[in-house]
């Protein structure tokens, strides 16, 4: 960032703090009974959306974040100082970050973060790397085995993000893709893969929001129509095998192409690129520790529904609770790591330990935009974001039936873009488009819902402040934003088509025409992208 665009930034917090400073403090009400002004108003979106525009333009994501959740408190509060302080500190950051969720995902990073940091001193990652270009000959190999291993780590996105980045990177690093490549490869195969998987935690998720209905059975009916976690595959894959790059990406990979795999001078994992002891280090020195950490994790999650307890399987994977499941399986997963390396004498227990405060430090970005993030949605949360979004989508429902799935597309595409949340975009919207079409039209219902999820997906991907974004930068070590910038024209033209599908479905109501119409209307505009030169030179 220039020092210009940093001026303007210390300019419009001080100017913020100034304003804040200047009002005048009315007196408060019992703070049971404080509504603020701006709740449940136009308002109530404005601080995620001046963050995400800050972060856009200024390609500086942390002090865009602190605005936004400024914005926020200063509209909670009215202006006032006291109340704005109060509100950003004690209600946002400290609030998020003593919630147990919240520092059960942030435990699950840190675990990760050193296993990561243990296979790379072991050699393990080493290892698997010159195993895998051993048998993998290009870059679309390269591109294709990040593809499947995200697809079949199925189980929850944050597990996915960090689990694939850190297998596959010093693949893909080998054959030049960029790390701008490698976070959108990841993150086309998070979020879009689990809401598609019966068995997930996103699964788990959206089930429990269909209140009075069969959720499962619901969940598994809608899976045709999620239009955009299906195209997103389809574009991926077809993108990967046709050699198509378009918008910031295309540069990125050119530039990898020269040996320049960031593009840009962030490097906000580069303290993380540690020599790896490649004398020792063999292959089973990373599957092991991978398959462990997924089979503890499975173990950990069903554990929290209950499985155990005489729970069966899947209802114990609906109920379970991801942030617990995934630290219990993380931490026993990192036990049987350290036991096998001190079997293997591959590293020493202090060598071991050492890794630690190594692990936490390569996740200290991602944990600072997550804790950011979480806040700001909590100030969006505090001005009633979501009763004015599910106010806006019930006054809608009455007319336009069957363009509605493609409205409600929209409506989950910008929530989610605009709270960094797709599970609380579920939260909203599900509930309302069952109480509308549940006695009225069920098949409606099932599309609908889908579109809900779909939209949902879709939003997060596009957005800067989703934490599934942020893990995908964590798991690939890429710049952030650079991450967002080049996932975007991906994510808006998957967002595009899908959203003619759900125009389609609306009308037709069955996926067996739909379904194919968006794969066809997919592959036509990669076509049509491929023949006015979105393409690159195969390596």
């Amino acid at each position: 960032m220039t020092m210009k665009r940093k001026g303007y930034l210390v300019l419009s917090l001080a100017a913020a703090f100034a304003m804040a400073c200047s009002m005048t403090a009315f007196g408060a009400e019992g703070e049971a009974e404080y509504v603020p002004a701006a709740y449940a108003t136009i308002w109530a979106l404005l601080p995620p959306v001046v963050a995400i525009g800050l972060a856009l333009l200024t390609k500086e994501v942390y002090s865009s974040l602190f605005v936004g959740i400024l914005m926020g408190g200063l509209l909670y509060s009215g202006f006032q100082f006291e109340g704005t302080l109060t509100h950003i500190f004690a209600d946002g950051i400290i609030g998020v970050l003593s919630d147990s969720y919240n520092v059960g995902i942030l435990a699950f990073l840190v675990i990760l973060g050193t296993m990561v940091s243990l296979m790379n001193k072991a050699g393990g990652s080493a290892a698997f790397g010159q195993f895998a270009a051993n048998r993998i000959k290009n870059k679309v190999g390269a591109q294709l085995a990040t593809v499947l291993l995200g697809v079949l780590i199925f189980i929850d996105d944050y597990f996915n993000c960090l689990t694939v980045g850190s297998v596959m990177r010093p693949v893909t690093d080998k054959f030049k893709v960029s790390r701008a490549k490698l976070a959108y490869l990841i993150d086309a195969t998070a979020a879009p893969v689990c809401i598609i998987a019966p068995i997930s935690s996103w699964a788990a998720a959206v089930t429990g929001f269909v209140e009075g209905e069969d959720g499962f059975s619901i969940f598994i009916r809608a899976i045709p129509y999620n239009f955009y976690a299906i195209l997103t595959l389809v574009m991926m894959i077809g993108m990967v095998l046709l050699g198509i790059e378009f918008g910031p990406m295309k540069t990125h990979e050119k530039n990898a192409a020269r040996g320049d795999l960031f593009t840009t001078s962030g490097r906000p994992y580069g303290y993380s690129q540690e020599s790896m002891a490649e004398s020792k280090g063999k292959v089973i020195d990373l599957l092991i520790p991978i398959f462990s950490l997924i089979i503890c994790c499975i173990i950990g999650m069903i554990y929290t529904g209950g499985f155990f307890s005489g729970t069966d399987f899947v209802t114990a994977f609906s109920q379970s609770d991801a942030s617990l499941g995934l630290t219990l399986g993380s931490f026993f997963g990192l036990v049987i790591t350290i036991v096998l390396y001190q079997i293997r004498r591959v590293l020493s227990f202090s060598d071991c330990m050492a890794c630690l405060p190594d692990g936490f430090k390569a996740m200290v970005p991602a944990i600072l935009i997550l804790a950011f993030a979480w806040t700001l949605k909590a100030m969006t949360d505090s001005l009633g974001a979501d009763v004015y979004v599910a106010e806006l989508v019930k006054a809608s429902a009455g007319g336009f039936i069957a363009i509605l799935p493609a409205i409600i597309f929209l409506v989950g595409c910008f929530l989610a873009f605009a709270t960094g949340t797709s599970w609380g975009t579920f939260g909203i919207l599900i509930p309302i488009v069952v109480a509308v079409f549940e006695n009225s039209n069920p098949q409606l219902m099932i599309i609908s819902i889908s579109a809900c999820m779909a939209g949902a997906v879709c939003g997060d991907h596009c957005s800067p402040i989703s934490d599934t974004t942020i893990m995908a930068s964590a798991g690939a070590q890429c710049e952030h934003v650079n991450h967002v910038m080049t996932q975007l024209p991906y994510a808006v033209t998957c967002a595009a088509v899908s959203f003619v599908a759900y125009l389609v479905a609306g009308f037709v109501q069955t996926a067996w025409i739909a379904l194919p119409a968006g794969i066809l209307m997919m592959l036509a505009v990669l076509f049509g992208i491929k023949m006015m030169g979105g393409r690159m030179t195969k390596e």
